[in-house]
């Protein structure tokens, strides 16, 4: 292969790379085309299993999403993957879904003096739904949990100081 082909490849993967951005899959452009006939429904993939999230949270004091999306009334499985290296004791995170209408900084005050419950106040059992443990680098944790009820559910590390970046909302559809 010759440099000018190899360069002409280069950038038309690096094209293809900047048109696909933001797309979780791609299909070869064969795949794509539709072959059903009248009356005919197109065949659809087999619909992933509900309620299964993961979400990441990293050295930098920042979760990999700020959205998560759930069906009511459906079991939530959220693992929670702490990709960074650095131990609990200084970066530690953890994340604490939320009763609609909680005032998160009043929250996270309370937080920041509970350290002998990984920053779970035992005063605000109310407002929480449900908890991860505190994690370190390198460490996971999965919870399991239902929402009945529609509606915007707001997410938080609770670790000092990380709730200013560490936060989102669960929306339950």
């Amino acid at each position: 292969m010759n440099t000018k082909t190899k360069i002409s490849l280069l950038i038309l993967m690096g094209f293809l790379t900047i048109t696909s951005c933001g797309k979780k899959e791609t299909a070869p452009v064969e795949e794509q085309t539709e072959t059903s006939t009248e009356g005919e429904q197109a065949p659809t993939a087999a619909p992933a299993e509900e309620n299964v999230l993961v979400i990441e949270g990293n050295d930098q004091m920042q979760f990999n999403t700020n959205e998560l999306k759930a069906v009511a009334g459906k079991p939530i499985k959220l693992t929670l993957k702490h990709v960074g290296k650095i131990p609990k004791e200084a970066m530690g995170h953890n994340l604490i879904v939320l009763q609609e209408g909680t005032d998160q900084s009043a929250f996270a005050l309370k937080a920041n003096e509970a350290k002998a419950t990984d920053y779970i106040p035992e005063s605000e059992k109310a407002s929480i739904i449900a908890h991860t443990k505190l994690l370190g680098g390198g460490e996971e944790d999965t919870i399991e949990f239902t929402i009945d009820k529609k509606g915007s559910y707001p997410f938080i590390c609770s670790f000092p100081g990380h709730v200013a970046m560490m936060k989102g909302v669960l929306i339950v559809e």
